[in-house]
């Protein structure tokens, strides 16, 4: 099994190579090539992932499978160490998907790039970008951790600022930017706790749980891994370069963005933060709970905003502060330092990535339709009546937006749970009253949070069909939008009627972590 996971990290990296070799004479025989080696490279890592969940020992999750452990840099004592346990099976499991869904969906809709030759830089990029986000949840040493981390930077960042749409090039700056001075700032936290360590072996270190490393190295440490991470989560008030991120990018880049960026940070705070520097977790949690709690309310009060009627809210940029919220819930789960938070985030991360990523495909589409996603424009006086003018359409997008509010019965409703449980009762040591405050306030966010969205439905969904629409032909669900998304609300609903298909899986690795890993 090991095998399988090196071959899930170099058969992606062979085929971006392979996009810089000679496809054809002709441009359009090029890009048609490029983009079926895309799909081809991306469904064969999802086979490979399957393959490697088929293989899991399900009997014990908290154990550290398909290892490989290696020297690399004997001088500093970085070694290659890759594996998976049941924290990080269904992110890999969930990276593998997306990106495949964003191939085939590329076949069909290729973002325009001003100036851009054609397809084959585009599909290089994608999966460069997958080898970087499934070496983040692959990794077990912390320098190979922040280089996996910085990997997918600059992917990321050519397809905003060459693929995307508007203020492309600044919302890629700001993106960049922010993510490069967090990303430096996590460095020095790994930098003191491996020197202060003797080892930058995350394994090692979690087994130790602090012992070794002084309380102000834990908590200097904790609080500089923090920060850093915090900007990738994104917590507020760090998120600043979210909304303009994904308003700009094209939607396959949102969709990833969302579905799987955004995952790293929250991953690498259960990964890292928690096992590896409890004492500065201890710490640090009242003030992750208090930033989550705001971030959460803040959030839907943006949504709500950018929802109202005459307030010309781009439903991208609706959705990337409805991320802030939802993200919220997975940072104030990790602030409660147990099982039940740790457990709820988890899964509120795999529930966002499928809803969510569900949903900037829909968006997408709709703007591809209207050559717009300003809600206003798409409203009109009476609503855009997608039910009545694409009912497939419509009815995908509501049944998303019920997703994300956490109905229960779906995948969004498990994880916002637990993590409210989890601040409800939270660790030992921890301000009880502090948390019931910061459950009060996720409490408020959940029903913002239904509330904008329903105003998103009402406003989309609903409305006159008669009425002028600001295109004649809106056409409807169409097949390779059906093969891109249907996977992805097929196991909103699996995760939300089965939650122990993924709450068994982290259970025991969480209270390994937590434990002393």
């Amino acid at each position: 099994m090991n095998a399988v996971l090196i071959a899930l990290l170099v058969l992606p990296l062979l085929g971006a190579a392979a996009t810089l070799a000679p496809l054809g004479r002709d441009p359009h025989t090029a890009d048609r090539r490029a983009l079926r080696l895309g799909v081809g490279v991306t469904g064969a890592v999802l086979a490979l992932t399957v393959v490697l969940a088929a293989g899991f020992d399900h009997d014990e999750p908290g154990r550290m499978q398909a290892v490989t452990d290696t020297a690399w840099i004997p001088a500093i004592g970085v070694r290659l160490h890759l594996g998976v346990d049941g924290i990080s099976l269904p992110l890999i499991v969930l990276t593998a998907l997306l990106t495949l869904l964003c191939a085939v969906y590329s076949t069909k809709r290729l973002p325009s790039g001003d100036g851009i030759p054609g397809a084959r830089a585009f599909v290089g990029l994608l999966l460069l970008l997958e080898v970087g986000m499934l070496a983040t949840f692959a990794v077990l040493d912390l320098v190979l951790f922040f280089l996996a981390f910085e990997i997918v930077l600059i992917p990321m960042y050519f397809l905003i600022a060459r693929w995307g749409s508007g203020r492309k090039v600044p919302a890629a700056n700001r993106f960049i930017l922010y993510t490069l001075l967090g990303s430096a700032v996590m460095l020095l936290g790994f930098l003191l706790i491996g020197l202060d360590a003797g080892t930058f072996d995350m394994t090692a270190l979690a087994r130790a749980h602090g012992s070794g490393l002084s309380h102000t190295t834990q908590v200097v440490a904790a609080l500089a891994v923090l920060v850093g991470l915090a900007v990738k989560a994104p917590a507020w008030p760090l998120h600043s370069w979210l909304p303009d991120a994904h308003t700009a990018a094209p939607t396959v880049g949102s969709v990833l963005l969302a579905g799987v960026l955004l995952k790293m940070g929250t991953y690498g705070l259960v990964r890292v933060l928690l096992p590896i520097v409890p004492e500065g977790a201890t710490t640090f949690a009242p003030y992750l709970g208090a930033f989550a709690a705001v971030g959460i309310v803040y959030g839907s009060l943006a949504c709500l905003a950018l929802a109202r009627p005459g307030a010309k809210g781009d439903l991208k940029r609706l959705i990337a502060f409805s991320s802030v919220g939802h993200m919220g819930f997975v940072l104030l789960g990790i602030a409660s330092l147990t099982p039940a938070g740790v457990n709820g985030a988890l899964f509120a991360n795999i529930a966002h990535g499928l809803i969510t990523g569900l949903l900037f495909f829909l968006v997408g589409a709709v703007k591809d339709r209207y050559g717009t996603a300003d809600l206003d424009t798409l409203a009109g006086a009476t609503g855009a009546a997608l039910y009545g003018r694409a009912p497939r359409i419509g009815a995908l997008l509501a049944f998303a937006a019920v997703a994300s509010l956490g109905l229960p019965g779906l995948a969004g409703f498990w994880g916002e749970l637990l993590a409210m449980f989890g601040a409800f009762e939270p660790a030992a040591g921890l301000s009880r009253p502090a948390f019931l405050t910061y459950l009060v306030l996720a409490g408020l966010g959940t029903l913002l949070t239904a509330a904008y969205l329903l105003v998103v439905v009402k406003r989309v969904c609903m409305g006159d069909p008669e009425q002028p629409a600001p295109v004649a032909d809106l056409p409807d669900l169409q097949r390779y939008e059906a093969v891109s998304w249907t996977p992805l609300a097929a196991l909103t609903v699996v995760a939300g009627l089965w939650p122990a298909l993924l709450l068994s899986l982290s259970d025991p690795a969480v209270k390994h972590l937590l434990g002393g890993g």
